[in-house]
């Protein structure tokens, strides 16, 4: 499964590590995901991977 945000689709970037020496090597920045239970509009509930960023603002607009 890929490592992606199932609600806003956020996913892994990509960049370099830097060395003191200038030297450059590939990276991969990942998103910050946990998995949740989501109830769904039957009754039934299934699991999702969710970014934590999201979940903040979730959470943020149901105040």
């Amino acid at each position: 499964m890929a490592r992606r945000c199932a609600i806003t689709g956020k996913g892994a970037l990509v960049g370099n590590n830097v060395s003191h020496a200038n030297n450059k090597t590939k990276k991969r920045f990942l998103p910050n995901l946990r998995s949740v239970r989501v109830v769904l509009e039957d009754g039934t509930t299934k699991r999702i991977k969710v970014a934590a960023s999201t979940l903040r603002t979730m959470k943020k607009v149901s105040k």
